[in-house]
């Protein structure tokens, strides 16, 4: 049995974006060169790794096998090269590929010009960044590296926490003027509360020992900031992340209510597949994150 590391990585491509021409575009290859490395690879191994179908592929059973022993070895394989070959303890001439997921909102406000920065510094070093609200799978999505925002179920990524943040329930000032301003977790069953695609409103909302009534939402979003929005508009309270309303409070756009309940602390920390030695383009990534957040979150209010 013969097969190259190009066809293992094309094979991985392909599962983790689902067509040749999403994985010819990520390796810079043709389409045709991509399909011929899959037919190879199926050849030497003598299984269908796909079923081709009017244009269309679908993985076989064999191939999402194949994807779960795959990933975490060529990531494995990857690091202990990297580490031997590129960039010693200082982290002069860091290269390679450094994949990045983060959430929309955090990262286009805030993680942006913090990467930016670290780009700048390793001018050698290619970044991959995906801002996506939705919790990806680091090993099967091909990232190194996820920064994510909240209390984590257990995992057994190794994980650094970065600083904390809080949830601040709010509305703007014209909707509570003509709503009134709830004093009590019992009270939000009188408003319109705007939701959010990824959690449901009791978890949202989970704050104090207060029993939480029923709370209904006319609109439901999958971002943030798109929430954030909804609220300054008068549309109804929402509970978000202060890296979202302080800047909207401060200047006005909103008020917080329930000043009285304690709202979450929520983590915000920087995670990584297990891999031994730890990559020093993933060290040295993490290790900026630290040092540009260590005097906590710079979007808190006074």
């Amino acid at each position: 049995m013969r097969y190259t590391l190009d066809e293992i990585k094309t094979f991985l491509a392909v599962m983790e974006l689902g067509t040749l021409t999403a994985a010819a575009i990520r390796l810079n290859l043709s389409k045709s060169v991509i399909s011929k490395r899959i037919s190879d690879l199926e050849l030497n191994l003598g299984a269908a790794l796909f079923r081709r179908n009017a244009g269309r592929i679908t993985p076989t059973e064999t191939a999402l096998r194949l994807d779960d022993r795959l990933r975490p070895a060529l990531a494995e394989l990857t690091a202990a090269a990297e580490s031997v070959a590129w960039g010693g303890a200082d982290g002069d001439n860091l290269r390679g590929t450094l994949s990045i997921t983060a959430p929309m909102s955090f990262g286009t406000l805030y993680l942006s010009p913090i990467i930016a920065r670290f780009a700048l510094q390793h001018p050698e070093l290619d970044l991959r960044i995906d801002y996506n609200d939705g919790a990806r799978d680091l090993l099967r999505d091909g990232f190194d590296v996820a920064i994510r925002i909240g209390h984590l179920r257990d995992t057994a990524l190794m994980q650094r926490k970065l600083c904390e943040d809080e949830t601040i329930p709010c509305a703007s000032p014209g909707y509570l003027d003509q709503h009134g301003r709830p004093t009590e977790l019992t009270d939000l069953s009188n408003h319109q509360v705007i939701g959010y695609n990824h959690m449901s409103n009791a978890q949202l909302w989970e704050l104090g020992k207060s029993a939480l009534p029923a709370l209904h939402s006319r609109l439901t979003l999958n971002n943030g900031e798109a929430m954030r929005d909804m609220v300054i508009e008068g549309l109804g309270l929402a509970i978000l992340p202060g890296f979202l309303a302080a800047p909207a409070i401060a200047q006005g756009h909103i008020e917080r209510i329930l000043p009285n309940i304690k709202t979450r602390q929520l983590p915000i920390v920087a995670l990584w597949p297990p891999v031994t030695p730890m990559p020093p383009k993933l060290r040295h990534f993490v290790d900026h994150l630290v040092t540009e957040l260590k005097d906590g979150r710079p979007w808190q209010l006074n």
